[in-house]
C-alpha cells in the first residue's frame, strides 16, 4: 500500500511537470509578461502627442553653461513603444552599445538596430517615433504615436549636448490605467549619465571609462567633485533640465498632422507655452589654492611686508557667495638684508 502510494504521488509530480512545460512552449516565440505587472485591458488603441520642453538656462545651470562650441542644445528624441518585457534603457543597469553611440555621439544607427532586433525576436516593441532637435538649451520639440494595450509602454532619450555622455529620458511609462487609457502624463526631467565616458564637464574630451559603468542619475552631488558641471553642493536637488507631456488626443474626423521640420521659429516657446517660474540656483564663487608667499621686501633693521596672491575660478551668480580677499600680506624680516 505504501509502495502504490509512492507511486501515484510520483505520476502525479510528472503530470504537473508535463502540463507546465506544456504550459511554456508558447512563449519561445513570445516573452511572457510579468504577472505581477497590472495588464491593460483598453480595447481600442490611443494616440498621444508627445511635447518636449528645453528648461536648460544660464539661470537655473549656471556652471560652465556652454555658451559656443558648440552652445547649449538638445539632440534629436528617439523612442519606442513597447510591451513590459522590454528597456531601451534602465537606471543602475549598463547602458547598451546603441546606448553609449547615442549618448556620446547622438548616433541613434545602432540603438535603431537593438530595437529592430528586439521587435523581430520577443515581438515586445510596436513603434519608433522620433523628434527634430531642439537648437537652444530652452526650445521645444514634439511628435505624435499610437499605443495599443499590448504595447501600452513608452521609453524615449534625448542627448544632452554638448556633453561627455548625458542625456534624459523616461524608462517605461506606462500610459494605460486598467481599462483606458490616461489623459494627460507630465514628467520632469533630470540629467543622466550612461557610465560610458568618465568626462566631467559638458565640453571635456573624449576619456572612455573602463572598466563601464551603469547608467546613473546625476544629481547636485553626484559626481562628487567641484568640477562637474552639475556640482552644485547648496542645492538638495537639481532643478528638472527639461520636461516632457503626454496627452491623449482625441478623436476626431480630421487627419492628424505630422510634425513640422524643425525651424528656429517653432522650436522657441512662445506667450504662456513655458508656466513654470524661472528658476535662479545661486552659484557661489570659486577660487584658486593661495601661491606660496612672495619675497620679503623691506629695510634692514625693519620689518618686512610679503605677500601671496589667489585668483577666481568660476564668479558668482544669481545671488550666490561673493568672492573672498584675492591678496594677503604679512609682516616678515628682510631677505639677504645688507
Amino acid at each position: 500500500m505504501e509502495t502504490n502510494s509512492k507511486t501515484l504521488s510520483f505520476s502525479d509530480a510528472l503530470f504537473h511537470l508535463l502540463v507546465m512545460m506544456l504550459n511554456l512552449i508558447p512563449g519561445v516565440l513570445s516573452m511572457p509578461v510579468p504577472t505581477d505587472i497590472p495588464m491593460c485591458t483598453a480595447s481600442e488603441p490611443a494616440q498621444y502627442s508627445l511635447t518636449f520642453t528645453g528648461k536648460w538656462t544660464p539661470a537655473a545651470f549656471p556652471k560652465q553653461y556652454p555658451i559656443y562650441r558648440p552652445p547649449a542644445q538638445w539632440s534629436n528624441l528617439i523612442g519606442v513603444t513597447h510591451s513590459s518585457d522590454y528597456h531601451m534603457w534602465q537606471s543602475n543597469e549598463f547602458a547598451s552599445n546603441g546606448m553609449r553611440d547615442f549618448a556620446e555621439k547622438g548616433e541613434a544607427w545602432t540603438i535603431m538596430k537593438e530595437v529592430e532586433t528586439a521587435g523581430e525576436q520577443i515581438q515586445s516593441v510596436y513603434g519608433i517615433l522620433s523628434a527634430p532637435a531642439v537648437v537652444g538649451g530652452t526650445g521645444q520639440m514634439s511628435t505624435q504615436f499610437e499605443v495599443f494595450a499590448r504595447h501600452s509602454y513608452l521609453s524615449f532619450v534625448v542627448r544632452i549636448v554638448p556633453s561627455p555622455d548625458w542625456f534624459v529620458g523616461a524608462d517605461s511609462i506606462d500610459l494605460c490605467d486598467g481599462d483606458h487609457w490616461k489623459d494627460k502624463v507630465t514628467l520632469e526631467l533630470f540629467p543622466y549619465d550612461a557610465g560610458t565616458d568618465s568626462g566631467f564637464t559638458f565640453s571635456s574630451p573624449n576619456f572612455e571609462t573602463i572598466p563601464q559603468d551603469r547608467i546613473m542619475q546625476i544629481t547636485s552631488s553626484f559626481p562628487s567633485h567641484p568640477a562637474n558641471s552639475f556640482f552644485y553642493p547648496r542645492l538638495k536637488h537639481l532643478p528638472p533640465i527639461a520636461k516632457v507631456t503626454l496627452t491623449k488626443i482625441k478623436k476626431t474626423n480630421q487627419i492628424i498632422s505630422l510634425p513640422l521640420e524643425p525651424t528656429q521659429s517653432n522650436l522657441l516657446p512662445t506667450g504662456n507655452e513655458i508656466e513654470e517660474k524661472m528658476i535662479n540656483t545661486p552659484l557661489d564663487c570659486e577660487v584658486s589654492p593661495w601661491s606660496p608667499w612672495g619675497l620679503c621686501k623691506g629695510k634692514c633693521g625693519d620689518s618686512g611686508v610679503q605677500h601671496r596672491t589667489r585668483y577666481v575660478i568660476m564668479h558668482p551668480a544669481n545671488n550666490g557667495a561673493a568672492c573672498p580677499l584675492l591678496e594677503e600680506e604679512r609682516k616678515c624680516s628682510p631677505d639677504n638684508c645688507l
